[in-house]
């Protein structure tokens, strides 16, 4: 290996030891006859201090250094309490592993701002800087987190295909691609394969899904390509059964975030606090009352941008369910109830981050809906199958991990909460 230790590694009894290191460089501050580097590797930084008398062609090597190239570094680890970490590098032996050129395109720890397609277009750089890469460690721990509560509650990992012969919703917004000269489609989720495996035997299923949606959207909260949490279960009584799940995961994962990343959230300056659940339920018809009271609001109509961050202003919770949503804006597998559906919505702060219902499994009433939707059966015989041969009530949710994160660290782009965005314009890196 190229390293012995990690500078969070180091402890008392390294003093006087000899180690190596590995990493960036930061910064040099070359006073003459001593150098100080700061040496950033994955799990923070380091001090090295070169001294010229006892190496001096090290220490004119080293100090030449453009930042953010990458060294090892070996030589005496010395205690000094005035410094990072309370102990430094004396360095005796250097190996200059990769020349970074310059100028950068994007300072690492210059405080002069870069605009945010600068950011994007170094991505890379970009990562580099210690609140950009705290965010995705955060992400790491919500996706672990996330799992970890739903595999402790009976759920398997499963993996759907992300090509597919028809689209997932009967919609129009999809990425439509040549399939060995055949057209095929990027799934806008594995919606249809879920509901397809509750016939399986496989009762409590959960993906780390991918969201392909082909919808001209130019907004801070809106991507192209995005991923979720999605999970399906069988043998649900109705979708409050779903519901709970949904608010159980989210506090579960929020809770053990804040207990484990603190580092990281102090790095983002991020306000983390939820409630405990149960979260509040406010139906489809309290919302149009709270709408209608602010402005024009139609019953029947879908709640926008514009209607969530209204709601928001007018509600006293954080983090709340929209239960009871006209039958006619939801999607065709949604289980009717009247003139309404059994699907909900979970907002936070104005944006909604789970889309869920109990689902249709009679195969007769889910073809009658699919047909009220216009669908074209004969496309859809595959998923339709496993309805003719036993299938039991069932029902789920897809859950933005984007949308979360954006919310939940208080980000102003949902950018932000993914490595390589794809948006309408943004195809690169």
């Amino acid at each position: 290996m190229l390293r012995t230790h990690y500078s969070d590694e180091v402890d008392s009894t390294d003093y006087g030891g000899n180690i190596t290191v590995a990493g960036w460089i930061e910064d040099i501050r070359n006073l003459g006859g001593i150098a100080f580097v700061v040496l950033r590797d994955g799990h923070g930084k380091m001090q090295l201090t070169a001294i010229k008398k006892e190496h001096p062609e090290l220490f004119k090597e080293l100090t030449s250094l453009n930042r953010e190239s990458v060294i090892a570094a070996s030589g005496t680890c010395q205690e000094n309490e005035k410094v990072m970490n309370g102990w430094e590098l004396l360095v005796e032996e250097m190996t200059l592993l990769s020349h970074a050129e310059a100028p950068l395109p994007m300072g690492v720890v210059d405080k002069v701002n870069v605009d945010f397609d600068t950011r994007l277009d170094n991505r890379i750089i970009d990562l580099r800087r210690d609140n950009v890469k705290a965010i995705f460690i955060i992400r790491h721990s919500f996706v672990q987190f996330a799992s970890e509560y739903l595999r402790n509650h009976g759920f398997t990992e499963v993996h759907t295909p992300k090509i597919s012969a028809t689209s997932s919703e009967g919609g129009t917004e999809v990425f439509k691609i040549d399939y060995f000269g055949r057209d095929a489609y990027l799934v806008q989720s594995p919606q249809l394969y879920k509901q397809m495996l509750m016939a399986s035997g496989l009762e409590r299923v959960y993906e780390i899904a991918w969201y392909f949606r082909a919808e001209e959207h130019d907004t801070s909260r809106h991507l192209n390509e995005s991923t979720a949490v999605d999970i399906e279960m069988a043998f649900i009584e109705n979708e409050e059964d779903v519901m709970r799940v949904a608010e159980e995961m989210t506090a579960y994962a929020a809770q053990k975030i804040i207990d484990e990343n603190s580092k990281e959230l102090d790095m983002i300056k991020a306000n983390v606090d939820l409630p405990s659940p149960p979260y509040p339920r406010i139906s489809y018809d309290e919302v149009v009352e709270v709408l209608q009271r602010e402005g024009d609001f139609t019953w029947g109509k879908d709640l926008g941008t514009d209607e969530e961050n209204l709601l928001a202003t007018q509600l006293e919770y954080d983090i709340y369910f929209i239960t009871d949503f006209p039958l006619s804006i939801k999607p065709f597998y949604a289980m009717p109830n009247g003139r309404y559906a059994r699907a909900f919505d979970l907002e936070y702060r104005g944006m909604e981050i789970t889309s869920g219902a109990q689902r249709i499994h009679d195969y007769t009433m889910l073809v009658e809906r699919m047909r009220a939707h216009g669908m074209n059966i004969e496309n859809f015989e595959e998923y339709l199958k496993p309805f003719r041969y036993g299938m039991p009530p069932h029902g789920g949710f897809g859950y933005g991990i984007e949308r979360f994160l954006m919310r939940f660290l208080d980000l102003d782009n949902i950018r932000e909460c993914i490595l390589f965005p794809r948006d309408r314009k943004r195809i690169t890196p």
